[in-house]
């Protein structure tokens, strides 16, 4: 069994969300920052499913060594899948947060149909594997934003079964249930076999 893999994301909170679903698990996350690389992978593909093998190789051609990387997207069914592979930079490139959320509710002002998904795509690049794993929670968005931990659209997004936001939920809830987490566990798995 694969026992380290190298991370290819420079996004904090991905690295400790991954880190905390791992619990006792024999595998350990080295971040790219931990090894010294620091640029910004390019993100050019069309799907999560590109973008996440596109970092992953890019990376284990630089490192040399086992890579998971992972891309997700927020579907909303009302915006055709929107902002999709573009939820980062759903209001420009900056990557701001605040103004990717107000951007999404000024979308969907008025809409009755609130329904959305987060999807995750794992990607996992070894000397003999090039392998994906998907993980999806359905929910909704909400009407305003709720609650303060968690990142990204977790404020405005409650998933199904829930009354809370992601952003109400502390780490271990959300981990339980997350997109990322569901990803994470087809993956584990595939690396215990």
């Amino acid at each position: 069994m694969i026992e380290t893999l190298l991370f290819a994301t420079s996004n904090p909170n991905k690295v400790l969300e991954i880190r905390q679903l791992l619990g006792d698990s024999p595998i350990e996350i080295v971040t790219m920052a931990e090894l010294g690389y620091t640029e910004e992978i390019p993100e050019t593909g069309n799907t999560l499913e590109q973008n996440a093998l596109l970092k992953a190789e890019y990376l284990y051609e630089k490192a040399g060594r086992s890579v998971i990387s992972e891309d997700t997207g927020l579907e909303v069914d009302a915006l055709n899948g929107e902002p999709g592979v573009r939820t980062a930079r759903y209001a420009g490139d900056l990557k701001d947060t605040n103004a990717n959320m107000e951007l999404l509710l000024e979308n969907l002002s008025g809409a009755r149909n609130r329904n959305a998904q987060f999807r995750t795509v794992i990607a996992l690049i070894t000397a003999d594997k090039r392998l994906t794993f998907e993980g999806i929670v359905r929910g909704i968005i909400t009407n305003e934003l709720s609650g303060t931990k968690g990142f990204g659209y977790d404020p405005v997004f409650i998933p199904e079964g829930f009354k809370e936001s992601f952003a109400e939920m502390d780490m271990d809830q959300k981990s339980s249930i997350s997109h990322r987490g569901r990803a994470l566990t087809k993956l584990i798995n595939f690396l215990k076999k």
